[in-house]
């Protein structure tokens, strides 16, 4: 039992009153170590202590995580660049031309292997006539979805599925009364579904890597089933289309500007090369007639160090069907100077 005493102000303490105060401070600190003690106890009794089984999985969880990370950043190498400067050697002359793919990512994350994007994709020819005219850009708005189907980033796999509309926004008549297409002011309007399969190998050398992806895919229009599209098209426009292309990008070490002991990666050149080959019977072109049927192109990137998001674009092709709507009869090769830029040029750290 505890027993107080009351001390009168004024009064000294006596010896009584000071072993009390003494023992008192030695109690409560007793009581308080013994509090802390059970606490401890307590608490460490509550935490469940990590397994084996737990560490394994919350290593395999991280490695799964950091390999979809990694895949998103090879989708976004692989998304569709936004061009602007001029074609030479077209049917029609132009001043300028634009092919505008802006990318949306609209689903990332290491959470999952998959990734979505919407690119509101745009091409436009300013005519080298009176007025400079814009002739009805061809709209190319489509989303894509990305998925993984392995595990190797220096060995990347992967497949993509995406829906496009094409269509030049005029709604005139599609074709003149004498049956021919009306490339003035004639509607324009094709639906595609394209599934395409990517490989991909990456080299690491000194202060550079190189990342090289080929992929093949096959397009198909919902025309070939009478579906979504403008009149005149059936029978006249390829349907049926397969894609392929190889592409190299080359990412140099530079050295940091703010600080000289790091160094950075930054794109720096860009290699690739695309085609497409109508496979399906249009105008009864042959299987193998290649003027008809055949789109290719090849095209070199060179990204200077104080571009971060840009680079000088130069190449050429040739056309076998014409990508740009009510034009597509027509066929030439050209050659092409400009910019690029996109998403796809930025670089992770």
């Amino acid at each position: 039992m505890i027993t107080f005493y009351f001390i009168k102000p004024g009064f000294k303490k006596s010896g009584l009153t000071r072993r009390f105060s003494l023992t008192f401070a030695l109690k409560a600190i007793c009581l308080l170590l013994l509090f802390i003690t059970v606490d401890n106890l307590t608490a460490a009794a509550n935490t469940r202590t990590a397994t084996p089984a737990d560490t394994l999985a919350d290593s395999a969880l991280m490695k799964k995580r950091l390999i979809n990370r990694a895949f998103d950043y090879i989708y976004e190498q692989n998304l569709r660049v936004s061009e602007g400067g001029n074609d030479y050697f077209n049917k029609i002359k132009t001043q300028l031309t634009a092919d505008l793919a802006p990318n949306f990512v609209l689903f990332s994350t290491p959470k999952s292997r998959f990734f979505f994007v919407f690119t509101p994709r745009v091409k436009i020819r300013l005519l080298a006539s009176h007025g400079a005219p814009v002739k009805s850009p061809s709209f190319m708005p489509g989303g894509t979805v990305y998925f993984r189907v392995n595990e190797d980033t220096y060995n990347p796999k992967f497949f993509s599925f995406g829906y496009s509309h094409h269509s030049n926004g005029v709604r005139g008549p599609s074709l003149n009364p004498d049956g021919s297409f009306n490339r003035d002011s004639g509607k324009f309007t094709t639906n595609f579904y394209t599934l395409t399969y990517y490989s991909g190998k990456r080299f690491d050398k000194k202060d550079l890597i190189i990342n090289r992806y080929d992929n093949l895919g096959l397009e198909v229009h919902a025309g070939l089933f009478n579906l979504g599209l403008s009149e005149g098209l059936k029978d006249h426009y390829g349907f049926i289309r397969i894609n392929g292309s190889r592409m190299y990008n080359f990412a140099k070490a530079y050295t940091d500007p703010i600080d000289k002991n790091k160094k950075v990666y930054q794109n720096w050149q860009r290699i690739r090369f695309d085609f497409t080959y109508i496979v399906d019977k249009y105008d009864n072109y042959s299987t193998f007639d290649f003027k008809k049927r055949l789109n290719v192109s090849l095209k070199y990137y060179y990204q200077f160090p104080f571009m971060p998001d840009a680079a000088l674009m130069v190449g050429g092709g040739y056309r076998g069907q014409d990508d740009y709507n009510q034009f597509f009869e027509d066929s030439y090769g050209y050659v092409t100077i400009g910019f690029a830029t996109s998403l796809s040029f930025h670089t992770h750290k």
